[in-house]
């Protein structure tokens, strides 16, 4: 990854690009932002021109040993920490036993969120994390010296998935690492993750990708420009992406929301607790997922009723169903939908059982939507 394959973000490309002119390197970033915007490929990119032997103006020379080892991501110097799933069977249990995986993974795309990376090593029904014994990994690896690059670079995906015990035994580490090295914490909650480790990062915040940026790389990977996909993607490229392939799993969302809001409104009760196995059968990231997409209905459905076509970002089939779900959707009861949706999604995300939080916001929904 260059830094000419990040798409847009041109401010944060200068500004990492000038602190590595200016001799500035933090050792220890927090590279927060909504997922879809590009931090992975950012940080891969500032990795690969502060590793890089013969640099550019504004970007790595592609051609040196370093440039070479990261364009398979098998630099010596470079290291991952990523959210697994142990698997004793397999002997899996450590970021290392996966990285064959994780490498082939990113090296197709570095646009990319939790779920995928699940769905790609099969544990799509399990939550990842990184695990108690990957500090031990981590204190191993930068206590070495530094083979060949200046610097060490450790890249964490997703620190707010690091066990209580893995993060705090990483406190002296990060605050006063060996000489050289470099954290690059990439973040989708900062808030979540723990307080003593963000006290010790310097906070890198990166904005959603502007709209001109994304409609070059839609042109460019998949012949669309359309405004309205655009719009509601809202700077994120996996948003923009699925909606323009309008993915199985879209529909297959659609489909249960659909499910869900008519069993609601009838109050069919032995139809709420039947639908729990299809939304228990999602696992967890797409339990999430789903919630998410539901809040977002919700609300297009309440600008939909408004008859606010310029804001209005529903596709074809959810238009279908929105002519006649809209008028449900109201002033009195728009705000409450989305939070008890909202809430709901944090409850999976604490791992409540999802039966009952599923049975549970149905409950509730039968009684919002009735409200006028």
């Amino acid at each position: 990854m260059f830094f000419r394959d990040v798409i847009g973000q041109q401010a944060i490309k200068h500004r990492l690009i000038q602190s590595v002119k200016d001799g500035y390197i933090p050792h220890a970033r927090m590279i927060s932002g909504q997922e879809g915007i590009g931090k992975m490929a950012l940080a891969l990119a500032y990795a690969r021109y502060l590793s890089c032997t013969g640099r550019g103006e504004d970007d790595a020379c592609g051609v040196c040993p370093s440039c070479i080892k990261y364009g398979k991501l098998a630099h010596p110097d470079l290291h991952f920490v990523y959210p697994i799933v142990k698997n004793d069977k397999k002997k899996k249990e450590i970021c290392d036993d996966y990285l064959h995986e994780w490498r082939q993974f990113v090296l197709q795309n570095p646009y990319f969120n939790l779920n995928s990376w699940l769905n790609f090593i099969g544990a799509e029904n399990s939550q990842g994390m990184i695990y108690a014994k990957e500090s031990d990994e981590i204190i191993r690896k930068l206590n070495l010296k530094a083979y060949e690059s200046e610097y060490k670079i450790m890249i964490v995906w997703l620190p707010e998935k690091m066990h209580e015990a893995c993060a705090n035994k990483l406190l002296k580490m990060i605050e006063e690492p060996p000489s050289n090295t470099v954290f690059l914490l990439i973040s989708e909650n900062p808030d979540r993750v723990v307080g003593t480790i963000q006290s010790r990062t310097q906070s890198f915040p990166v904005p959603p990708i502007d709209d001109e940026a994304m409609r070059q790389a839609l042109q460019k990977h998949h012949q669309t420009c359309n405004d309205a996909i655009i719009r509601l993607a809202n700077g994120n490229y996996l948003k923009a992406v699925e909606l323009t392939e309008s993915s199985e799993e879209t529909r297959r969302y659609l489909e249960l929301f659909i499910s869900i809001m008519r069993n609601c409104w009838k109050r069919d009760v032995k139809n709420m607790r039947a639908e729990s196995e299809n939304f228990t059968g999602l696992g967890r990231e797409k339990q999430k997922s789903f919630l998410s997409y539901a809040g977002n209905m919700i609300r297009e459905n309440f600008f939909y009723r408004l008859n606010l076509p310029e804001i209005n970002y529903l596709n074809q089939e959810e238009t279908g169903f929105s002519k006649n779900f809209s008028p449900y959707v109201n002033e009195n009861n728009v705000v409450d939908l989305i939070d008890e949706l909202a809430l709901a999604e944090r409850h999976i995300e604490s791992n409540v059982n999802p039966r009952m939080v599923f049975f549970d916001l149905s409950m509730k929904i039968a009684v919002l939507i009735k409200r006028n």
